[in-house]
C-alpha cells in the first residue's frame, strides 16, 4: 500500500463582523483566538485611503520589525514611535502596506477602527509571530 504524505501547514482566519483572529492547523483545528482591530469602514478596499481591510486570501509577504517604527495620527501629539508594536506581518493584497501588527495602544484593539490594517495587541502578535511564515495563507472574510 502507498501512503502520500500531506504537509499540513498552519493557516490564518480573520472575521472582520466579529473582529477574532483564528490561528488554524492544517488538520482544522484551532490553535489559538485573538482579538483585533480591523478597517474602520465596511465592505472590501476599494482604493486607498478608504479605512477597509481588503477581503480575500491573502499570503504572508515580509515579517518586519517595526518596534522603531513611528505614525502621525494627525491628533496634535506628533509622530508615535511604536505605533505599530514590535512586528508587522506584510500581506500581498495588491495594496500598499496592508498588514497584522501591533500596536502602542492596546485599548485601540477590538473595534473597527484601522485604516485597512489588522491590529492586534503586542503580547498577542508576539505569540502569534512564532507560528507565521513567508508564503502562509491568510483567509479574511465578513
Amino acid at each position: 500500500m502507498k501512503y502520500t504524505r500531506y504537509l499540513l501547514l498552519n493557516i490564518i482566519s480573520i472575521r472582520l463582523s466579529s473582529s477574532i483572529l483564528k490561528l488554524i492547523k492544517g488538520n482544522g483545528i484551532v490553535v489559538k483566538e485573538y482579538v483585533v482591530s480591523t478597517g474602520k469602514n465596511k465592505g472590501n478596499k476599494q482604493q486607498v485611503g478608504d479605512l477597509r481591510t481588503p477581503e480575500g486570501n491573502f499570503k504572508v509577504k515580509e515579517i518586519n520589525d517595526s518596534a522603531t517604527w513611528c505614525y502621525d495620527f494627525q491628533d496634535g501629539k506628533g509622530p508615535v514611535r511604536g505605533a505599530y508594536g514590535p512586528w508587522f506581518i506584510r500581506l500581498k493584497t495588491g495594496w500598499e502596506g496592508i498588514g497584522i501588527h501591533g500596536t502602542h495602544n492596546g485599548n485601540l484593539v477590538g473595534y473597527k477602527n484601522s485604516h485597512g490594517c489588522i491590529r492586534m495587541r503586542n503580547k498577542d502578535l508576539i505569540e502569534l509571530k512564532g507560528h507565521i511564515f513567508i508564503g502562509m495563507n491568510v483567509d479574511i472574510r465578513k
